[in-house]
């Protein structure tokens, strides 16, 4: 079985707001995501990548795995990999990506940092973005570009701009469970749901809307409210009432099978070998996720 995926919830936080940074300190997000794109003016750019190694370094020491989320144009993408790439940084979110090849030249620039560094190359990680119509057309090859690649998402606002769509759940479904069977194939985690990140003020709607995701195959979600995160956690690690069942219908297989028989009855339900498989899956998350 894979590694589970550790971030269930990533909370955006514009890095230039000290507030906002000590606020998001206080929820229970797996992982910080530091903002230097949308959230910080142009003019404040170069402020915001200046900060990005103490405040990385004030997240993890409050137990906070960091996410760094860049900007595109390469102008300022090299500069923001200069400024992010440390001992306490585990990723870099890469917005608006074209194809594979961007992916292996930012990957090539932040080797030779961490190299520079002193860093054990490997270190930072990569979540890729697909946020317009080319990125969706190469996001098989995207998601297998290189090994830093951990996760993928969908860009909902991006693309739809990109392809002149609404927002809404049937617009965005055909991309999500493109982007689920592209990220299972490259052996990266899903991560996202189908809708809005924006829409946030509803936590009810939100709830259904991450559950669902998570049904689908999602591992984890971006939130940029912490009222987002209690309910991404809640929809991304099993209950644990969840966990008990698991264990239960994989011991009464396991008996069976020590009787030479490979299917079984679980409570009314047939057992074989792919739904054992989903329960150690559910058990395995259970376990990472403390229960």
């Amino acid at each position: 079985m894979k590694q589970v995926f550790a971030w269930r919830s990533m909370l955006f936080v514009p890095i230039t707001n000290d507030r906002f940074i000590q606020s998001g300190l206080k929820q229970p997000a797996d992982a910080i995501q530091l903002d230097l794109e949308d959230s910080v003016a142009l003019d404040l750019k170069a402020q915001a990548r200046a900060r990005v190694a103490e405040v990385s370094k004030q997240c993890h020491e409050q137990g906070k795995d960091v996410i760094v989320r860049v900007n595109r144009p390469w102008r300022h993408l090299v500069r923001d990999i200069e400024a992010s790439v440390g001992p306490h940084v585990h990723a870099l979110t890469l917005p608006k990506v074209p194809d594979a090849g961007f992916v292996r030249s930012v990957a090539e620039i932040i080797e030779e940092v961490e190299i520079e560094r002193g860093m054990t190359p490997g270190h930072t990680r990569l979540i890729v973005m697909v946020e317009d119509a080319e990125g969706l057309h190469n996001m098989n090859e995207i998601a297998a570009a290189h090994p830093r690649v951990c996760a993928m998402i969908i860009g909902a606002e991006d693309l739809a701009v990109s392809l002149q769509m609404a927002v809404t759940p049937d617009s965005l479904y055909v991309p999500n469970v493109m982007a689920v069977a592209a990220c299972r194939r490259a052996g990266i985690a899903p991560v996202g749901f189908v809708g809005s990140v924006a829409d946030f003020a509803d936590r009810e709607a939100f709830q259904k809307t991450v559950e669902r995701a998570a049904a689908l195959g999602f591992e984890g979600a971006f939130c940029i409210h912490p009222s987002q995160v209690p309910a991404a956690n809640a929809a991304f690690a099993p209950s644990a009432e969840a966990v008990d069942r698991a264990r239960r219908l994989i011991k009464v297989f396991e008996e069976e099978k020590a009787r030479g028989r490979w299917a079984c009855t679980f409570e009314g339900r047939m057992v074989d070998a792919p739904v054992v498989k989903q329960a150690q899956r559910v058990v395995e998350k259970g376990e990472a996720f403390g229960l």
